[in-house]
């Protein structure tokens, strides 16, 4: 038996599932998060334990036997948040989080004073990073910063409640711009612009390696009949990944989640930071991927349906699929900035080309198309960078709507493949991880994808209209800008 853990922003979801992967049990505890002025975002790392450790008492509750007899825990993580601890392991303040932007003017500082860190890292210096965060302490808390001993990530803190080591994969390290991701080792002149050291991170491994095993308190608290390895897991990006099966060269997806993901996994380091596009280490050895990322997704349909006073399902469902003609409206799904390509906090959305005949149909319509062309920035600046996408597999609360699908297929001008179980998520992801660091098994022999169920072609009249939008798209941009 194997469990999964998704450390996420709004809840720690768990799993168990068995030698066959097939999930015996799951557990959901909510999150919360703290707000404390405009653009922080906080969360309060003992709160992530205390919700681990509820998902973990209600899946020994539903298959006791099966839980006692688990041999691997994998975890997965919401990705760049800054958990910062004393000499003796104790949290100095509540989390920084990925979503959190008071770090911009730092972002600036860092490439200063690290002027090879695109080139090292792969990244541009963004907010959302880590190593922008402790410079904002150095600046701003700065008797925080001085009794500053470790610099971990969420998943990574719970890792060292379970084990009491402090260890992190190459995957989530690709996020903090500390990592030389090309060699897979933390950076000296990266960690040197914010004023540490190697010794202020944790151990690195890979995803799939074995990085300890609970404690013995832990053990007999659950009741395991052998403490269970803990392997290295994975970001949550990456864990998706592996639930997924994309661990080799040319395999792509499509995520609608909250945000939105355009993932391609790649055999070398292939960064191009000029555009945003993220290129982190895999989860597995050898493997890296470049990420297309849009702020607003699945979120931009949500916000929509709370304006329009109906349900996302019947928003989608009363527009034909496919389309016969673009929307007439125009929509820039900026609700939150833009990354990819744009790396942009400060652009808001808009709805464009209004008129009287604009119903809600047309501007739901144009908000999944707004979403779609924000894909189609990212899937430009992958091409830009040599990585072609000829096909991709849909995944995220926002695959249920086929229709969305459809106009993304024709947007994108690649085929896009809808499956047969696609929402098992990171925690899957984590739990096949956790199988590997245990038996040493290829990952290629654990990590099959997901029944494809429906090939979405792109339609040709749609692709020709939707190209001329795109340009509208593309060009109302510069005109939004503070």
């Amino acid at each position: 038996m194997f469990i999964g853990i998704d450390l996420g922003t709004s809840s720690v979801k768990s799993i168990l599932v068995d030698g066959g992967q097939r999930l015996l049990a799951s557990a959901t505890c909510p999150l919360e998060v703290q707000r404390p002025a405009p653009g922080h975002s906080e969360q309060d790392p003992e709160a992530w334990w205390q919700a681990v450790l509820t998902t973990l008492d209600a899946l020994r509750a539903d298959q006791r036997t099966a839980f006692e007899t688990t041999e691997g825990i994998g975890l997965s993580g919401q990705m760049h948040g800054a958990v910062v601890l004393d000499g003796k392991g104790q949290v100095l303040r509540p989390c920084i989080l990925w979503d959190d932007v008071r770090s911009t003017a730092e972002c600036v500082a860092f490439e200063e004073a690290f002027p090879d860190s695109r080139q090292v890292t792969g990244n541009l210096a963004m907010p959302g990073f880590t190593a922008p965060k402790l410079l904002w302490l150095r600046n701003h808390e700065p008797a925080v910063f001085e009794r500053t001993a470790k610099v971990v990530l969420p998943k990574a803190y719970v890792r060292f409640r379970l084990t009491g080591l402090l260890i992190e994969d190459m995957s989530d390290a690709s996020g903090t711009l500390w990592l030389d991701t090309g060699a897979r080792r933390w950076s000296a002149p990266a960690l040197a612009a914010t004023g540490l050291g190697e010794e202020a991170m944790p151990d690195l491994v890979e995803g799939n390696a074995s990085a300890g095993q609970m404690t013995d308190d832990l053990v007999r608290r659950f009741g395991f009949r052998r403490a269970p390895v803990v392997a290295g897991g994975a970001g949550d990006n990456a864990a998706g990944a592996i639930g997924l099966g994309a661990i080799s060269a040319g395999r792509a997806f499509v995520s609608l989640g909250t945000s939105g993901v355009l993932w391609a996994t790649t055999d070398r380091f292939v960064p191009y930071p000029e555009a945003a596009v993220h290129a982190f280490c895999h989860a597995v050895p050898a493997t890296w991927h470049q990420m297309g990322v849009t702020l607003s997704a699945a979120a931009a349909l949500g916000w929509w349906a709370k304006v329009a006073g109906a349900s996302e399902a019947d928003l989608a469902g009363a527009l034909a699929d496919p389309p016969k003609a673009p929307s007439p409206a125009t929509f820039l799904p900026y609700l939150a900035g833009e990354r990819t390509p744009h790396n942009d906090g400060a652009i808001r959305g808009a709805f464009a080309d209004l008129s009287y005949g604009a119903d809600r149909d047309a501007l739901t319509q144009a908000v999944l198309e707004g979403v779609a062309f924000s894909f189609r920035d990212c899937l430009d600046a992958l091409a830009k960078s040599g990585t072609t996408i000829d096909e991709a597999d849909v995944i995220g609360g926002g695959s249920r709507a086929r229709v969305w699908i459809g106009i993304l297929a024709s947007v994108l001008g690649v085929t896009l493949h809808r499956l047969a179980d696609g929402e098992h998520g990171p925690a899957f992801g984590a739990a096949r991880l956790a199988r590997l660091a245990v038996t040493g098994e290829a990952p290629e022999d654990v990590c099959a994808p997901p029944r494809r169920i429906e090939a979405i072609a792109p339609v040709p009249a749609l692709v020709d209209a939707y190209a001329g939008r795109f340009e509208r798209y593309r060009a109302l941009y510069p005109a939004l800008r503070p």
